[in-house]
């Protein structure tokens, strides 16, 4: 075997002694190649894109596909989100918790070199828009569920799950909600609180309960995108307080109080600026289970909310703060000369007040109505201007008021709607839907068409089942319906989607809540 002549080459190595450096001599073979490999470059294929859209609760999991040229090496990880380092996982695992567009990155390197790879991730809102609905369970816990409308129009489906406890996991919410108003960002909710005990007398509520005990009557302000609770009003000064309407418009004007209508009639004031409940000076008796908020549509901030005084007999409009005004002018301290008697309410009593919903295109040319039905068979047309039902006579000095709005009635034979019946009308159709029992019905408010022979325009459930409330889509063509079936336990709360038009139904959304208390139409 011949072997490869070594020649030593000197080679000065200096090293580090005492305080100087020494020099050493190495020898070398004179082969002076030194070993070559290829480079590992990284390369990401797959399992992750540019741009993600995903909902607030959901969580994005990322999973990228890579490979390596030549003789692959061992890869680290690490991703990145508004430039901090987020993790070193494989898996990019992401649960959304806030709104927002969030810039990311992910870095993969080897010993050879890295890779970068950029992303964007938008968290959404899952509440958008869409239907919002408010149940009881039996024992009055409280729930709330969304069903969001798909901005690509596909198939819509409600939350599996309680949006109270999900948005809101250190907050008990107070039983019993009764009403929820969206108003200026916020969805607002009034719950009545715990049941009375087996002995009549009310469960104690601590004197200054702390948000969220769910003990006392409760007012809360929901951020209309997140549904996380910004502000708990808990009441618990006023005995009588029991809400049963919050009566506030959509435009929600900052330093004005507006009424809640409360269970014995009495109504309360709420400060939506300060959050708090006081006793009213101009609302100062007992009022009908039946009102109406009616504003322009977020174009102003003007806006009417009318009442039925049950103890002088005639309807009353708070307008725009002021107020309230009466419709007849016969309780005024000057008095019309020619309209001094009139009431065009006189000796009836109001079981129903209902706004007449127009389309976008119908409020740039028609003028608002309202229905109001009365105990003894009578309705009332009524005309809603915009600058309010009644108004001031400037030429004599702001003394007087009087009805300023074309009213019409007629009679419509036996009525079979009370405070409680759940109502929408339009004026696409003109028509009053209202639900009796199991069904929705249909009366032609412009004909003299009797109301007890309203036509049937669709039955649901079982014949133990209960319609609790109505909502009209914004063009009118189609009409929510809330039901329940008292027999059965668990989920059993449904919503239906018909046509407005024909009873038709459209979708059906089994089980999705308990017993239906309110029912609105969220808007962006």
């Amino acid at each position: 075997m011949k072997i490869k002549n070594i020649l030593p080459i000197a080679i000065m190595v200096l090293l580090p002694f005492g305080g100087g450096w020494m020099g050493m001599t190495s020898c070398v073979s004179d082969d002076t190649t030194l070993p070559t490999r290829p480079l590992s470059e990284i390369n990401i294929d797959g399992g992750i894109e540019a741009l993600y859209n995903i909902n607030k609760n959901e969580t994005l999991r990322i999973k990228p596909a890579l490979s390596q040229t030549n003789q692959p090496k061992t890869v680290t990880y690490t991703w990145e989100v508004d430039q901090q380092v987020y993790s070193h996982e494989e898996e990019f695992t992401y649960p959304a918790k806030e709104l927002g567009t969030f810039q990311c990155r992910l870095i993969v390197e080897n010993e050879d070199g890295k890779t970068f790879f950029p992303f964007t991730v938008n968290v959404n809102s899952p509440y958008e828009e869409g239907i919002a609905l408010l149940s009881q369970q039996p024992d009055g816990t409280s729930m709330l569920s969304f069903m969001l409308t798909p901005s690509n129009g596909g198939p819509r489906s409600f939350t599996t799950g309680d949006c109270f406890s999900v948005n809101n996991p250190d907050l008990t919410f107070s039983p019993r909600c009764i009403d929820m108003v969206q108003s200026s960002g916020s969805l607002i909710l009034a719950c009545q609180g715990a049941l009375p005990s087996a002995s009549g007398a009310a469960q104690p509520v601590a004197s200054s309960p702390s948000p969220g005990n769910g003990a006392a009557p409760t007012i809360y302000y929901l951020n209309e995108k997140t549904l996380v609770a910004e502000n708990v009003v808990p009441v618990t000064e006023y005995d009588d307080f029991v809400p049963t309407r919050l009566v506030i418009p959509s435009v929600g004007a900052s330093g004005v109080a507006y009424p809640i209508l409360c269970e014995n009639g009495s109504v309360y004031e709420f400060s939506t600026t300060e959050g708090a409940i006081s006793k009213p000076t101009n609302f100062r008796y007992k009022y009908a289970q039946t009102c109406l908020a009616h504003d322009d549509g977020g174009a102003g901030w003007s806006f009417d909310l009318v009442f039925w005084d049950k103890e002088k007999g005639d309807l009353c409009d708070l307008y725009s703060g002021y107020g309230p005004y009466y419709c007849s002018t016969k309780y005024l301290l000057v008095r019309d000369s020619v309209n001094a008697q009139t009431n065009y309410f006189a000796n009836n009593d109001i079981v129903k007040i209902v706004g007449i919903d127009l389309t976008a295109k119908q409020k740039r040319t028609d003028k608002s109505e309202m229905l109001v039905l009365t105990k003894n068979a009578f309705l009332t047309r009524k005309t809603i201007l915009s600058t309010g039902f009644w108004e001031y006579d400037a030429s004599a000095g702001a003394a007087k008021l009087w009805d300023n709005g074309g009213t019409s009635t007629a009679c419509i034979g036996t009525n079979i709607i009370n405070e409680q019946t759940p109502c929408v009308a339009n004026k696409t159709y003109y028509s009053l839907l209202f639900g009796d029992k199991n069904q929705v019905r249909r009366w032609n408010y412009a004909t003299s068409q009797s109301l007890d022979k309203a036509d049937v325009l669709q039955t649901f459930g079982s014949d133990r089942a209960i319609v609790t409330d109505l909502v009209l889509s914004a063009d009118h063509l189609t009409t929510y319906v809330a039901f329940y079936e008292p027999d059965q336990t668990g989920l059993n709360g449904s919503v239906y989607v018909i046509s407005t038009d024909t009873g038709e139904i459209l979708e059906r959304h089994d089980n999705v809540c308990y017993r239906p208390v309110k029912m609105i139409y969220k808007k962006k």
